[in-house]
C-alpha cells in the first residue's frame, strides 16, 4: 500500500409511508454501517460493499487498525435527490442531495439511490455525495485534531471521488467535476479569504459553490504538490499547538498572495491522482434483512421527525402524523416510540407529556428492554423532577434507573451513557465519578458528537486537565457545521484556566463550570 501523506495527516494523498401489511425497507449491516434502503437485495449489497470498501480505504490510508465500529453509522437511502432535499428542508427544490447530522441521539447520513450522473472517473453522483458526508464522519471520529473549515470541506470533497480500478485498487484524487463551473466561471475567492472565513460567511449558493471548489483544489494542491512539501502538516500542527490561525498559515505557506496565484495556476493544470499499491478488499461481512412490517411502517415518519428538529411547524406536522399512525397501530412499539420522541422534541410549552408517557408505557410493555425508550422515560422523569424543584436525592436516583437499564442493555450505545452524565446536570449537582466515566466512554464511542465533545471538554477542565480540554475545544471552534458555538466554548475554557491559575496563586479554589448551558 502506497503511503499517501505525512505527520498529523498521515494517509492523505500528495415522504409517503409504507403500509403495515407489507415490509419494503431492507437493512444492511456491515462492519461500519447500518444502511436502510427500499432497493432490492442485489443493489443494496453492491452499495454496501462499495461503501464498506471506501471505509476500508480510509482506514488503510490513515492507519486505523480496527476493521469497523462499535457504534455504527446509520445511513438512509431514499429514491432520488429531491427526496433528500425535502427531508432536509421541507422543499424538494432545495439544492441538497445528501447530508450528515449528529446530535445527542446519534449521527446519521442521508443520500439517494439514483445512480445517474457519473463523472469521468466512474463515480456516481449519489456515491460522491455519500463519500463526502462519510468523510466528515470519519475525520471527526478518527482524526482527533482541530482542522480549519476549508480543510474540513476540502478533505471531504477530495475523498468524495475515490473510485476503484479493475484490479480493485483505490484511485484517490480524481477531479470533482461538479465544482468546475464555480471554479472556472464564477468570481474567485482569494486564498486568504478561504483560509480565514467560514462557509456560512458566503452570501449565496454561488459563492458557497466557489468556496467548496477552491477548498477542494487547495487541499488537492497541498496534498500533491512537491513544491509545497509538508506545508499542510506544518500548518495543522501549528493550529493544534494553539498558534493563531493567520500566523500558522503564513508560517507554513509563506506569502498568501503567492499561494493564491499558485492556486489559480493549479486549477488550470492537469490534476494527478494516486493509486494504492494493492487492491482494497471487498467485505464479505454484510448481512441483509427485510425490516419487520412494524418497523417498515415508521421509517419515513422517523426520518421526518429527525429532520424536522428545530422547525416547529414541521415537527408539529410530524407529531400529528405519528399520532394518527399510533392510533391506527396501537400495538406497534416502533410507532409508539416515535410518537413519544416527537412529543419530547417539541418545544416544552407545547408538549403533551401525558401522551408521551402513554406511548412509552406501550413501548415498554411490549419491549421492557427497549434502549431508547428507557432513555426517554428517564429524561421525562428527570424533567418532571426539575420542573417541580425536587430536592430529594432518592427521587433523582429513582429517575435515573431507566437510563441505567438502557446502559446495561446496550453498553456500546453512547446515548444512555451521555444521558446518565447529563442527569446530574439536570439535578444541578456535580457529576459523580461514575458519571464522568460514562461521559468518557460516550465520547470514545462517538467522538464526532459535538455536544458530547463539549461536555467532555468541560469535564476535563473541571478536573484541571486544561490542555486536552482546549485541544477538544479547538476541534469544535474550527468546525464549519457548529454555527459558532465552539468559539464561545474556547473562550470560556480559557477563562476557566485563567481563573484556576489565579486561584492557585491566592490559595483559593476556583469555581467549577459544568457547561450545562451549552
Amino acid at each position: 500500500m502506497k503511503r499517501i501523506g505525512l505527520g498529523l495527516l498521515a494517509g492523505i494523498a500528495a415522504v409517503g409511508m409504507a403500509g403495515a401489511a407489507e415490509a419494503k425497507w431492507l437493512r444492511a449491516d456491515t462492519d461500519s454501517f447500518i444502511i436502510y434502503s427500499e432497493s432490492n437485495e442485489k443493489s443494496l449489497r453492491e452499495f454496501a460493499q462499495n461503501l464498506q470498501r471506501f471505509d476500508t480505504t480510509l482506514r488503510l490510508l490513515f492507519k486505523v487498525e480496527t476493521p469497523g465500529e462499535e457504534s455504527k453509522l446509520p445511513i438512509y437511502l431514499v429514491a432520488a435527490a429531491p427526496d433528500v432535499a425535502e427531508l432536509a428542508t421541507g422543499s424538494r427544490s432545495a439544492s441538497i442531495a445528501g447530508y450528515y447530522r449528529q446530535d445527542r441521539d446519534g449521527s446519521f447520513a442521508m443520500s439517494f439511490r439514483q445512480n445517474g450522473g457519473s463523472n469521468v472517473a466512474g463515480t456516481s453522483a449519489s456515491q460522491q455525495v455519500l463519500f463526502h458526508e462519510y468523510s466528515h464522519h470519519f475525520m471527526k471520529r478518527h482524526l482527533r485534531a482541530a482542522f480549519p473549515a476549508w480543510l474540513i470541506e476540502g478533505f471531504a470533497e477530495y475523498y468524495s471521488t475515490v473510485d476503484f480500478d479493475k484490479q480493485g485498487r483505490a484511485m484517490i484524487g480524481h477531479p470533482v467535476y461538479r465544482r468546475a463551473y464555480g471554479l472556472l466561471a464564477m468570481p474567485k475567492i482569494p486564498a486568504e479569504r478561504l483560509l480565514f472565513e467560514q462557509p456560512r460567511a458566503m452570501r449565496n449558493s454561488g459563492q458557497m459553490d466557489v468556496y467548496y471548489g477552491r477548498a477542494w483544489v487547495l487541499t488537492h494542491m497541498l496534498f500533491h504538490s512537491a513544491a509545497r512539501g509538508d506545508q499542510i502538516n506544518v500548518y495543522t500542527n501549528a493550529i493544534n499547538a494553539g498558534t493563531d490561525p493567520r500566523q500558522a498559515a503564513t508560517d507554513a505557506f509563506g506569502d498568501l498572495a503567492l499561494l493564491d496565484k499558485d492556486l489559480n495556476r493549479y486549477i488550470e493544470s492537469r490534476l494527478s491522482y494516486r493509486t494504492t499499491r494493492e487492491a482494497v478488499p471487498v467485505s464479505t461481512n454484510i448481512q441483509i434483512a427485510r425490516l419487520s412490517a412494524d418497523e417498515d411502517a415508521v421509517v419515513m415518519a422517523r426520518l421526518e421527525r429527525l429532520n424536522a428538529r428545530g422547525d416547529a411547524a414541521r415537527l408539529t406536522k410530524a407529531r400529528d402524523t405519528l399520532r394518527k399512525l399510533a392510533a391506527a397501530q396501537p400495538a406497534n412499539a416502533d410507532v409508539q416510540f416515535e410518537l413519544a420522541a416527537a412529543e419530547w422534541d417539541i418545544d416544552s410549552d407545547k408538549r403533551d407529556l401525558a401522551a408521551m408517557q402513554a406511548a412509552l408505557d406501550k413501548v415498554l410493555a411490549a419491549r421492557p428492554d427497549h434502549v431508547r425508550a428507557n432513555v426517554l422515560l428517564g429524561r421525562l422523569k428527570l424533567y418532571q423532577l426539575r420542573e417541580k424543584g425536587e430536592d430529594d436525592a432518592a427521587a433523582w436516583r429513582a429517575a435515573r434507573k431507566p437510563i441505567q437499564l438502557a446502559n446495561r442493555t446496550d453498553p456500546d450505545d453512547a446515548v444512555p451513557l451521555y444521558a446518565y452524565f447529563d442527569s446530574f446536570l439536570a439535578e444541578g449537582k456535580r457529576p459523580s465519578e461514575m458519571a464522568i466515566k460514562a461521559l468518557e466512554r460516550a465520547f470514545v464511542l462517538t467522538p464526532e458528537n459535538i455536544e458530547m465533545r463539549v461536555a467532555y471538554a468541560f469535564a476535563l477542565a473541571n478536573q484541571g486537565e486544561f490542555d486536552p480540554a482546549l485541544r477538544l475545544a479547538r476541534t469544535v471552534a474550527f468546525d464549519p457545521h457548529d454555527n459558532g458555538r465552539g468559539e464561545a466554548m474556547l473562550a470560556r475554557l480559557e477563562a476557566m484556566k485563567a481563573r484556576r491559575a489565579g486561584a492557585a496563586g491566592t490559595g483559593k479554589e476556583a469555581v467549577a463550570d459544568d457547561a450545562d448551558d451549552d
